[in-house]
């Protein structure tokens, strides 16, 4: 009964995980400009452009800056080893994937819902050939992270390979070894890359868009710091000497910095 109940409990993270993905897609996109879209408008109520805000400048930059904030301290703390050894004691280790998902889910509706839109335009190219780029640019970088989480595991990241081993009373193939198939030969967090080119390639850059991409911007930044550190403690030279020698998010960049 427990393993039924815990695949449930992944299906269901998972689900609610895809179609906060799909939200944020069309959040970032401000999906209900476009005129395909326009019918489904109820669907988004608000996007990172769009949408009622009542609060004044100061009010409403202070409240974005806390829901980004707030968001990027869940997603970091909670993926941290040393966290999760402590949060296993509470959640059980098989679902502890999905749990993490799950909440991260959350923190992402509640940007959604409390988002304030600010309508001050920054630069606007949309109608141009180069806004019509801009967008084209921008649906690869969303193809390019999905792509990439298949490339290692994508079932895994996500939790539903975690329960589908504990149900088959599986824990040898839980080991996670290091790889770096296809994408990662080339940069080493594609992931991150694929969600800096979605936020940063907008036909129409608003002072609001620009403090969701430039938080965003710093929050991935700071989560790659420390999940490299994370990567060096548990796979040691191996990491090291991968991240001498491929580039951190720019692919072929030339390596300048240095590691002890």
């Amino acid at each position: 009964m427990k393993k039924f109940f815990y695949f449930i409990y992944a299906i269901v993270c998972y689900v609610i995980f895809f179609a906060t993905f799909l939200y944020l897609i069309g959040f970032v996109e401000n999906v209900t400009q476009f005129e395909f879209a326009k019918e489904y408008t109820s669907l988004f109520p608000k996007t990172v452009d769009f949408g009622v805000s009542s609060m004044g400048l100061l009010s409403a930059v202070l409240v974005n800056l806390g829901l980004i904030a707030l968001f990027g301290l869940q997603h970091s703390v909670m993926a941290r080893p040393g966290f999760k050894e402590s949060w296993t004691k509470i959640v059980p280790k098989p679902i502890e994937r999905s749990t993490y998902v799950l909440l991260a889910s959350i923190m992402l509706m509640v940007l959604y819902y409390f988002w304030q839109p600010i309508d001050l335009s920054i630069w606007d190219i949309s109608g141009t050939s180069l806004g019509t780029a801009f967008i084209l640019i921008s649906l690869l970088g969303w193809t390019l992270l999905l792509i990439s989480t298949f490339v290692i595991n994508h079932f895994d990241l996500f939790g539903l390979r975690q329960v589908f081993l504990f149900t088959k009373n599986d824990t040898a193939s839980g080991k996670i070894e290091f790889r770096t198939p296809n994408l990662y030969k080339m940069v080493r967090h594609p992931l991150y890359l694929g969600f800096l080119i979605a936020f940063w390639f907008a036909p129409v850059m608003t002072l609001g868009h620009a403090i969701f991409t430039v938080g965003m911007t710093i929050y991935i930044f700071i989560g790659i710091y420390h999940e490299e550190k994370d990567l060096v403690n548990a796979f040691g030279e191996k990491y090291r000497s991968y991240r001498k020698r491929v580039p951190k998010i720019i692919p072929f960049a030339k390596k300048k910095q240095s590691y002890d």
